[in-house]
C-alpha cells in the first residue's frame, strides 16, 4: 500500500470532524504547518481537504492530489427509461418508482446544496431493502451494504473509485477483509485494520496531532517509537479525575506522545488542580477566524426557540437606547409577538440562515438570556463576530466564550444593566471587554501557537 501523505507533513487524526477539530485544523494551517486532516469516522461528505481513513485506503487522496469528482445530484442517477425519479421535495427523500411501485429511495447529504445523493436504497417486490449504494462527495459509489430477506444488514463492501472491492466487513461474523494489492488480509477489529493501514503507509514517520483518547491515541501507540513526538490536544471538559489514557501519557508510558496541550481554560485549571504536572500539560487556544470587528453599535441579538427569555421585557425597557433583534428558527408565541410593540425591538420568526448571518454581522452585542437549548451555535458565532456577550448564570450556554464578569445571577439584573450601559457609553471600555473576552477564550497568534508546538 503506497504512502499517500508526505513524511514531513503533520497528520491531524480525529475521531470526528467536530467544530473543535476544525478550529485546530485551521489554527495549525494558519501557523504555517504542512498538515493533512484524517478522520476515523465513516463520513462520505467531509469538507474539502479533509479525508476519512477510508478515503486514504480507497485512493481518494494520493500524493497530495484529491479525487477530482463532483457530488451526484438526484437527477444524475442512472435508471431504466421506464422508471421515474421523484426528488421528494416535501418528504425529505427521493423515490424511484415503476408503475407507482417504489423500487428505490434516494437519501440526501446534509450539505449547503440541495438534492446531493448520499445513498440509494433498493427494495425487493415485498418492499424490503436488499442493498444500499453509498455515494461520496466525489460522486462515486464508495460502498455497498447488503441486507438479508428481513432487511437486516449483513455486510458492507467499500469500493475504489474504479469500482474494485477493497474492504469487506461482515456484520454477522464481525471480521473485516482487506484487499491490499495482491495480498488479502483478515482483521477482527477496525483498530487492527487502521493500525495495519497506517503502518503500511509509513505514517510512523509522521508526527501525529490528535484530540481524542480513543482510537487516535490507540493508533499513535500502535505505530511505535518515532523521533517526531505526537501531541494530544485536549478539547473536552475534565470531571473528577484525570482520564486513564491521559494519565498514561503523563506517566511517560505512551510510546510516542509526550505532551498534552489543553485548549479550554476550565479543563486546564482542573487538570492542574488534580495534580497534573505543568511540565507535561500546557495551555494553548486557537487562532480564531473572526468574521468582523466590533463597531460599538447599540444593536443586540438574542437567538431563541422559546418564549422563556430571562428579564427580556425588563431589559428592553431599561435600555431604550439599545435595539433588540430577537430571532427564532421556528414560529413565535403570542408572548414574544407582544414585544413587537416596543420601538427598540425587531422580531424575526422563522429566521432563515441568510437573515441570521446578517444579524450577526449587524449586531455588536449578544444577550445569551434564553432558557432551554442553544440554537445555531449562537454563542460561538457571537464570539467570532466580536459581539460582547452578556448572560445570566441560569441561562448561559457556553462558558468557554463568555467572560466570567459578564455572567450574572438573575437577582443581579440591575448590575447587569449598569455594566451594559457602561460599555455602551464608553468605547474604551468596550475594547477592554473584547480583549478580555478574547483572552478568556484563549485567543492565540501565529507566533505563540508555533512556539508552544515546537517547544
Amino acid at each position: 500500500m503506497d504512502r499517500c501523505i508526505k513524511s514531513d507533513e503533520i497528520i491531524l487524526l480525529f475521531d470526528r470532524y467536530t467544530l473543535e477539530s476544525r478550529w485546530l485544523h485551521e489554527s495549525i494551517k494558519q501557523a504555517g504547518y504542512e498538515c493533512v486532516a484524517v478522520v476515523i469516522e465513516e463520513s462520505d461528505f467531509l469538507p474539502k481537504g479533509v479525508f476519512s481513513v477510508y478515503d486514504l485506503i480507497l485512493g481518494n487522496y494520493m500524493h497530495g492530489v484529491e479525487n477530482s469528482g463532483k457530488p451526484k445530484y438526484y437527477n444524475e442517477i442512472s435508471v431504466d427509461d421506464k422508471w421515474t425519479i421523484n426528488a421528494g421535495v416535501n418528504e425529505g427523500y427521493g423515490k424511484i418508482t415503476y408503475q407507482h411501485v417504489e423500487k428505490g429511495r434516494i437519501f440526501y447529504a446534509e450539505t449547503e446544496k440541495k438534492y446531493i445523493v448520499s445513498a440509494l436504497e433498493w427494495y425487493d417486490r415485498k418492499g424490503i431493502p436488499r442493498f444500499r449504494d453509498h455515494f461520496n462527495r466525489y460522486g462515486d459509489i464508495c460502498a455497498r451494504t447488503v441486507y438479508d430477506f428481513q432487511g437486516r444488514p449483513m455486510s458492507k463492501t467499500w469500493l475504489s473509485p474504479q469500482g474494485k472491492e477493497i474492504i469487506i466487513e461482515n456484520f454477522v461474523t464481525g471480521d473485516i477483509i482487506l484487499h491490499d494489492g495482491e495480498i488479502v488480509k483478515l482483521f477482527w477489529t477496525k483498530l487492527d485494520l487502521f493500525g495495519y493501514i497506517f503502518t503500511q503507509m509509513g505514517f510512523n514517520e509522521n508526527q501525529i496531532f490528535f484530540n481524542s483518547l480513543s482510537t487516535p491515541f490507540f493508533i499513535s501507540n500502535i505505530l511505535g517509537g518515532s523521533e517526531k513526538k505526537d501531541i494530544l490536544f485536549w478539547q473536552e471538559p475534565i470531571q473528577n479525575e484525570i482520564p486513564g489514557n491521559m494519565q498514561m501519557i503523563l506517566d511517560g508510558r505512551a510510546s510516542r506522545t509526550q505532551k498534552v496541550i489543553v485548549q479550554k481554560n476550565s479543563s486546564y485549571e482542573k487538570l492542574i488542580a488534580l495534580g497534573a504536572e505543568k511540565e507535561m500539560v500546557h495551555k494553548l487556544g486557537f487562532i480564531y477566524p473572526f468574521e468582523k470587528e466590533n463597531h460599538h453599535k447599540p444593536e443586540t441579538l438574542i437567538c431563541t426557540n422559546s418564549d422563556e427569555i430571562e428579564h427580556c421585557r425588563e431589559l428592553i425597557e431599561a435600555l431604550p437606547q439599545m435595539h433588540f433583534h430577537i430571532a427564532a428558527i421556528t414560529s413565535m408565541s403570542p408572548r414574544l409577538i407582544e414585544l413587537d410593540a416596543y420601538k427598540n425591538v425587531n422580531l424575526y420568526p422563522g429566521a432563515a440562515g441568510n437573515v441570521l448571518d446578517r444579524l450577526f454581522q449587524e449586531c455588536d452585542y449578544y444577550f445569551d438570556i434564553n432558557h432551554h437549548a442553544e440554537i445555531v451555535s449562537s454563542v460561538y458565532k457571537a464570539f467570532l463576530h466580536n459581539q460582547i456577550i452578556f448572560a445570566f448564570q441560569e441561562t448561559v450556554h457556553n462558558r468557554d466564550y463568555v467572560l466570567d464578569d459578564n455572567v450574572y445571577l438573575v437577582s443581579e439584573f440591575k448590575k447587569m444593566v449598569l455594566d451594559i450601559k457602561n460599555v455602551m457609553e464608553n468605547e474604551v471600555v468596550m475594547k477592554e471587554y473584547i480583549e478580555k473576552q478574547h483572552g478568556h477564550a484563549l485567543l492565540e497568534n501565529k507566533e505563540t501557537f508555533k512556539k508552544m508546538i515546537d517547544a
